[in-house]
């Protein structure tokens, strides 16, 4: 009985062990099939083939920017081989206006005939340029001369000088109020003006530099960057007044900022740590996505239907992401040339325009397209 006893026991304890086994490869498997969740976790995505609020941001070979955007054209520009600032499109019209700060000029380029038409000049240090072809008007940030000037679309005079805080720069326009709004980076405020009379209407404190300004049509709201506290404002125009704070706590000085109104998303660029955020504006601006850019992101421009989105740096780098929600996906990065920190984009041709202080000896616009 002994023996056959030792037999069954040692039977029972292999059959008990295999069994274990069993079971405990089950619960691996099961294991490794869900995800891996904290209480800590936020919205923020930080990383390829991760998601936040519903947005994913994709994983993809990023190609180099001349693999995704092609020259087309390098025209001259008059002037000296000094900074550009700002540029504003006029599209019907045909026309780009481009800041030439370090000539304290304007430049008007005609896109249907690829030529410069005029330079306006005396605008000192001029920085921000806004056309509005519903009035025909040309805004421009005399940054020097603490001013904004007003000039005549189409026979380029200058009809008033305005003036508009200590360091005026970028410019967003309310169709609504007929209101003028100006970054005051110098001055801790947004200066805005009444555009029917060309006076200054009110100063509103931000308590901290503002960065680039954008008026949303669907809400009907002015969007200021606030870079020295790293925070975004929304103003009411009916009132002048903000109504809401949103802090940004993965950005170090939001300065560049872009709106889709229509997939209600912000983005905004971060010169401080090379990020781009993007926001999602119907849930109070949280974050959906996290990306790195080049290094001094500064100017980003938007085109709606190819759903591009570019951001051009102070360190002549591109980034272009493809922005169609719920997806974000970085197409391409790469140098471009010095700088690149300024570009436009013509929605209705797809253009690409880059004023560039010197290529060969003389300041340049380069215009591409995405293939």
């Amino acid at each position: 009985m002994r023996l056959y006893t030792r037999h069954f026991l040692l039977l029972l304890i292999l059959v008990v062990g295999l069994l274990g086994l069993s079971s405990c490869g089950q619960e691996s498997a099961t294991n490794a099939s869900q995800p891996v969740t904290s209480a800590n976790a936020t919205p923020v995505v930080t990383q390829p083939q991760t998601k936040g609020l519903g947005t994913a941001t994709k994983s993809a070979p990023n190609l180099n920017i001349d693999q995704l955007l092609k020259p087309v054209l390098d025209i001259p520009l008059p002037g000296s081989s000094a900074r550009f600032d700002y540029q504003s499109l006029d599209s019907k019209a045909g026309l780009l206006f481009i800041a030439h700060l370090g000539d304290s000029s304007l430049v008007v380029f005609d896109i249907k005939n690829n030529k410069v038409l005029s330079e306006l000049k005396g605008l000192g240090g001029i920085h921000g340029v806004l056309v509005i072809p519903e009035l025909r008007r040309v805004y421009a940030t005399a940054t020097s001369d603490h001013q904004v000037v007003v000039i005549d679309e189409t026979s380029l005079k200058i009809l008033a000088r305005i003036p508009a805080g200590n360091y005026p720069d970028g410019l967003a326009y309310d169709p609504l109020e007929h209101k003028l709004y100006i970054s005051d980076e110098g001055g801790d405020s947004e200066p805005v003006i009444d555009t029917q009379a060309n006076k200054t209407l009110a100063s509103i404190s931000l308590g901290g530099e503002a960065g680039n300004t954008q008026y949303d049509p669907v809400s009907q709201h002015i969007f200021i960057d606030v870079q020295s506290r790293n925070e975004l404002v929304e103003v009411d125009p009916k009132t002048d007044s903000i109504i809401s704070r949103f802090p940004l706590s993965d950005c170090q000085n939001d300065h560049g900022l872009q709106l889709d109104s229509a997939q209600r998303l912000a983005f905004v660029a971060c010169d401080g740590n090379a990020k781009l955020l993007i926001l999602d504006m119907q849930a109070n601006m949280k974050v959906l996505s996290l990306q790195t850019v080049g290094s001094d992101p500064d100017v980003l421009a938007l085109d709606s239907d190819k759903q591009l989105l570019y951001v051009a740096c102070e360190s002549g780098i591109i980034s272009i992401f493809k922005v169609a929600r719920p997806t974000i996906q970085k197409l391409a990065e790469g140098f471009l040339a010095n700088g690149a920190h300024i570009i436009a984009v013509d929605n209705t041709t797809h253009r690409v325009f880059l004023p560039l202080p010197e290529v060969n000896g003389k300041p340049t616009l380069r215009i591409m397209q995405p293939v």
